[in-house]
């Protein structure tokens, strides 16, 4: 059972190594709050349609079962863009079209039909939380290394500015690379961190 839940982590990290989910992993890492704010709301759905499609798959036509998984699916994500635009709009506002997106997420609906539908409960959520952990962080790294570099700033969503006009983490001689909060800093990052989990794991 451990295994379902740290497999997500490191060796089948859906990002670095199932290559999964690629256009929320480039399009909204420009900042770490961005990064792990999509990482709850996907991890969220995730766990959620992992643990429905687990209680209901041997009632589920198999001839009918991708769209009654999207459909699952769909329904938590209508709940996490609702409360979202209740309670932090901001961020939504940020997100923008990726949250409803998350509906044809290739982590989720591929958990939902590869896992979900062929094991328990217990197992079904372990690998939600382990494959949510796992996008969740390589995200939340992805925003951070962009935004320092790109922007000179951290800020988490926390009211800690750190302006590059006045002070920065990387001196004051430091000027932004703004390439690393575009698109294709967004591709030079994900190679180089698919670069640096392959040294660490030899994989």
């Amino acid at each position: 059972m451990l295994r379902e839940f740290t497999k997500g982590i490191i060796k089948e990290n859906p990002v670095l190594v199932l290559a999964l989910g690629l256009c929320p992993a480039l399009a909204v890492t420009t900042t770490a709050y961005n990064g792990i704010g999509m990482g709850i709301a996907a991890s969220f759905v995730l766990i959620m349609s992992n643990i429905i499609i687990s209680m209901i798959k041997r009632t589920v036509p198999t001839k009918i079962r991708i769209p009654i998984f999207i459909t699952v699916i769909a329904t938590f994500v209508t709940i996490v863009k609702l409360v979202m635009a209740g309670y932090t709009p901001q961020l939504s506002k940020q997100l923008g079209i990726f949250i409803p997106l998350i509906v044809v997420n290739c982590i989720i609906l591929g958990r939902a039909e590869a896992f979900a539908s062929k094991n328990g409960l217990l197992a079904s959520i372990l690998d939600g939380i382990g494959m949510g952990l796992g996008f969740s962080l390589a995200l939340f790294f992805m925003g951070a290394v962009r935004e320092i570099i790109g922007s000179g700033t951290i800020t988490l969503g926390f009211p800690i500015l750190i302006e590059p006009t006045t002070f920065n983490l990387m001196g004051k001689g430091f000027n932004p690379a703004l390439l690393m909060i575009l698109p294709p800093g967004g591709f030079l990052t994900l190679g180089v961190f698919m670069w640096i989990k392959q040294i660490i794991t030899g994989e």
